[in-house]
């Protein structure tokens, strides 16, 4: 199956959804290649960045379930080359 390499911005304005927003990223862990997260403290937010590795069909169904989490926005930049992955 083909992967992609994207890159997921998350801006958290509402830290009352960040349990379930932890709980998104974990259950899509396996795809995850690093995750940074900035507090933005004099804003009241934070900036999350999410580089993953997986099918489109991944990236995109992880991005919509953060992007519908209530004060949470979410946007998904991927690169332009498609991957096999290590089982072909």
């Amino acid at each position: 199956m083909e992967t992609r390499v994207a890159i997921i911005g998350i801006i958290v304005e509402d830290r009352g959804s960040t349990a379930r927003l932890n709980a998104i990223l974990h259950e899509y862990a396996d795809y995850i290649i690093g995750r940074m997260g900035l507090p933005y403290r004099e804003k009241g937010i934070s900036i999350i960045s999410i580089a993953v590795d997986a099918p489109n069909d991944v990236i995109s169904a992880m991005s919509g379930k953060i992007g519908r989490l209530p004060g949470i926005s979410a946007k998904t930049a991927y690169s332009k080359l498609s991957f096999g992955t290590a089982d072909e």
